[in-house]
């Protein structure tokens, strides 16, 4: 039997919390023959849903333009909420950092390949993502942007 001490964590539900697709130049953007460029931005937030209960998100926006015209812009946000207790405090945005949107991820790269493919555009295939590294880089800009203390004897 567990002890009420020891650590919980559980998916209790992943969904797609958003999506939005704009095709702002068509038609003519689709007659073009050029390649487009691609563009995309990734995000992760984290936020306390109720008790021992967070939910994570995390979003893709992808601008794909021909010149200085955009062909497609698509916005997806997946989440999950996961149940995370009795985790020390010091671990807790390592769990919600990485551990977390690494589950919810795959999801998100479904769908966007989904929305764009529905769209009648190749699909996107995102690239897999170190949240690992991601949120060690993180850490090292927020560390940065804070000043450092210097104390002499």
């Amino acid at each position: 039997m567990a002890t009420s001490n020891e650590p919980v964590f559980q998916i209790q539900r992943v969904y797609m919390k958003e999506a939005s697709l704009e095709q702002p130049n068509s038609p003519a953007i689709l007659l073009e023959q050029e390649q487009p460029t691609v563009d995309i931005q990734l995000g992760v937030e984290a936020q306390q849903a109720g008790d021992g209960m967070y939910e994570v998100a995390v979003s893709a926006t992808i601008t794909t333009k021909i010149k200085d015209k955009t062909v497609f812009l698509v916005e997806v946000k997946q989440a999950g909420i996961f149940e995370i207790r009795n985790v020390p405090e010091d671990q807790m945005q390592a769990v919600m950092g990485i551990a977390c949107p690494q589950i919810v991820y795959p999801y998100l790269r479904g769908n966007v390949a989904d929305i764009v493919t529905r769209a009648g555009f190749p699909p996107v295939h995102l690239a897999e993502i170190n949240f690992q590294a991601m949120y060690e880089q993180q850490q090292q800009g927020q560390q940065a942007e804070q000043p450092s203390i210097i104390t002499t004897a």
